[in-house]
């Protein structure tokens, strides 16, 4: 009987695991990837925008920096990088920038 106790808590941990991977395909790298901002950013590069690493680094201590990024990836922007505007995201749901916007402020 404990052998068969033991056997279901690991195939359930097994399944909280598999279920904690699902849950970070919705990682803020993974959400960026399919949202569509990696045809203008990267991580570590200035393509057409810039690096990631740079808004993190811009915006490492303003404690306004998620709701202005928020905005800003919604509605699009220009002139905070350049004269290159940045197109709306309107397409993207809220949730999902807010993750998105965590993510790169979490880079170092």
């Amino acid at each position: 009987m404990k052998a068969l106790f033991m056997a279901l808590a690991a195939a359930a941990g097994l399944t909280l695991a598999a279920g904690t991977l699902a849950a970070d395909s919705k990682t803020g790298d993974a959400l960026m990837k399919s949202s569509g901002c990696t045809a203008c950013h990267s991580v570590d590069k200035k393509l057409v925008g810039p690096a990631f690493k740079e808004v993190a680094a811009k915006y490492k201590n303003n404690k306004g920096a998620e709701t202005a990024l928020v905005k800003k990836i919604k509605a699009g922007g220009k002139g905070a990088w350049g004269e290159v505007p940045m197109p709306p995201n309107a397409h993207v749901k809220d949730d999902d920038i807010k993750t998105i916007v965590h993510w790169v402020l979490s880079l170092k």
